[in-house]
C-alpha cells in the first residue's frame, strides 16, 4: 500500500535520476529543489503526465525522501536508491509523508497561522481516536474533539507576562480565536486523505490499514520514550549520552532508541551532531554510535559534516558502515593521518574516562608498526589533545624507555621542537 502511495512520485524521481542527473541540473538554484518551468513541461512530456501533476509528484517525492534537496540543488535520496529491493525504505518514506501531510496539502487561505498551527497540535489526538474507533467517525464528532482539543492548547499557553506590555499590532488576517474551525478541520482531512492516512466523505473518515498501522507506531514510540531504561529520555543530546557512557553496549543502544523516539529524527541528528562537535572525545564517539541507531535518515546529515576536521574520521566510518562495509574492515577508508588522528582522538577519551591499562592497550590499535613510527606521526597530525595524550601515556606505560620516549615526544610537542 506504501508502494502505491508514492508509485507517482517514485515514478518522477526515477525519471529526473535518469534524465536529468540530480544534483547538476535537475532542480532551479533557488536553495529549495524546486523544478524549473522548463524541466517540468519535459516531465509532463516524457512521463504523459500534466505539468501540475508533474510537480505534486516532485513534491511528495521531495517529503517522502525520494529526492533530497542539498543547498541549491536536489539528489536521489536513499529511499529512491532502495525502492526495489527493500520495503522498510519505502515504508520509511510513507511514513515521512505521513508525518508531513500539513506541507502535502496546502492550508486555505486568509487564516490566521496561529489557527493552522493550533489545528495541526490537535491533529494526533484525532489521529488516535480515529485509530480506537477502529471504523468510520462522523465529522460532526471529529469536530467536537477538535475544538476542545484547540481550547485546551489555548488554554496551556495563556500566560501573562509581568511588566508593561507594547501596544497589540493589529493582525490583517482573522485572530485565530475567532477562526472557524471546520474549515480547518476539513482542510487536514483532505490532507490526511491525499497521503493515504484516510479516506473521507460523506460526512466521515476512516483510517486506512496504513494509517492506522502509523498512528498504532506513534503511540508505540511513545511507549518507548515513557519506559526509558536509564532515565534519560527527557536529556539533551549531551547529558543523555554521559548518562550512557557507563552501559553496556546493549543498554546503551536501547536508551538511544528511547531517546531518538521521543524527537523528531532531524533535531535529534542535529544535538548530537553538536555534542560530538565538544571537547570530550567520549561524547563523539558515543555521539556517532547513537546515530548509528538512527540509521539511513542521519545519512545526509552525516555526509554534510565529513569534512569538519574534528568529524572527519567518525563520520567516515560511520557513512562506510551504512554503505554496506563490514566494521571490522570499515578502517581502510581512513587516510593513515586520518586513522592517527582518531587514535589520538580516542585515547582522549580513554585518558580522560578510563583507566591506565585501557590507554597502554590501546597503543596496540594504533596503524604505525612501532612506537617511535606512531610518536613521529601522532606528533605531526595536530590534534589539541595531542600534549595530554602522550602524557597520559607516559604515566600509565610501565616499560621505563619508552615512558622515557613517550614524554621526550610530548615534550617536544609542547615546544614546538622536533
Amino acid at each position: 500500500m506504501a508502494r502505491s502511495c508514492l508509485a507517482t512520485a517514485a515514478r518522477v524521481a526515477h525519471w529526473a535520476d535518469a534524465a536529468l542527473r540530480p544534483g547538476r541540473d535537475g532542480a532551479n538554484p533557488d536553495g529549495k529543489g524546486t523544478l524549473s518551468d522548463e524541466t517540468a513541461e519535459r516531465a509532463a512530456q516524457d512521463l504523459g503526465l500534466t505539468v501540475a501533476q508533474v510537480r505534486a509528484d516532485w513534491d511528495t517525492a521531495r517529503l517522502a525522501g525520494l529526492v533530497e534537496v542539498h543547498g541549491d540543488s536536489a539528489r536521489p535520496g536513499w529511499r529512491l536508491r532502495a525502492w526495489d529491493r527493500d520495503d522498510s525504505a519505502v515504508l520509511r518514506g510513507w511514513v515521512a509523508l505521513f508525518d508531513a501531510w500539513s506541507l502535502a496539502h496546502p492550508e486555505p487561505d486568509q487564516l490566521a497561522h496561529g489557527a493552522v498551527a493550533d489545528v495541526v497540535s490537535a491533529m494526533p489526538q484525532l489521529l488516535s481516536f480515529l485509530q480506537l474507533s477502529a471504523g468510520p467517525v462522523p465529522v460532526e464528532q471529529l469536530l467536537d474533539l477538535l475544538e476542545q482539543r484547540v481550547t485546551e492548547l489555548r488554554t496551556e499557553r495563556c500566560e501573562i507576562p509581568y511588566g508593561p506590555q507594547p501596544e497589540p499590532v493589529a493582525d490583517p488576517a482573522t485572530p485565530a480565536e475567532d477562526t472557524p474551525l471546520a474549515p480547518l478541520l476539513d482542510w487536514a482531512l483532505h490532507a490526511l486523505a491525499s497521503v493515504g492516512a484516510l479516506t473521507y466523505g460523506d460526512g466521515q473518515a476512516t483510517l486506512t490499514p496504513l494509517g492506522n498501522w502509523a498512528v498504532w507506531v506513534k503511540l508505540e514510540q511513545i511507549c518507548v520514550a515513557a519506559q526509558s531504561p536509564a532515565g534519560n529520555i527527557e536529556q539533551a543530546a549531551e547529558d543523555m549520552l554521559r548518562g550512557c557512557a557507563q552501559l553496556r553496549p546493549n543498554a546503551a543502544r536501547d536508551e538511544y532508541r528511547a531517546w531518538l523516539a521521543a524527537r523528531p529524527v532531524g533535531s535529534a541528528v542535529t544535538e548530537l551532531l553538536d555534542a560530538a562537535r565538544g571537547e570530550d572525545a567520549l561524547l563523539r564517539g558515543l555521539a556517532f554510535e547513537a546515530l548509528r541507531v538512527v540509521g539511513a535518515p542521519a545519512e545526509p546529515d552525516v555526509r554534510a559534516v565529513h569534512d569538519e576536521p574534528t568529524l572527519r574520521p567518525y563520520a567516515l566510518l560511520w557513512l562506510a558502515e551504512h554503505d554496506g562495509v563490514d566494521p571490522e574492515d570499515a578502517h581502510e577508508v581512513l587516510t593513515r593521518e586520518e586513522a592517527t588522528w582518531l587514535w589520538v582522538d580516542t585515547a582522549a577519551a580513554v585518558a580522560d574516562h578510563g583507566e591506565a591499562p585501557m590507554l597502554v592497550r590501546h597503543l596496540e590499535s594504533a596503524v604505525q608498526p612501532t612506537v617511535p613510527a606512531l610518536l613521529a606521526e601522532v606528533r605531526a597530525v595536530g590534534h589539541p589533545r595531542t600534549v595530554q595524550v602522550l602524557v597520559a601515556l607516559a604515566a600509565a606505560h610501565p616499560d621505563p624507555a619508552l615512558a622515557k620516549a613517550v614524554r621526550r615526544a610530548a615534550f617536544q610537542v609542547h615546544t614546538g621542537g622536533s
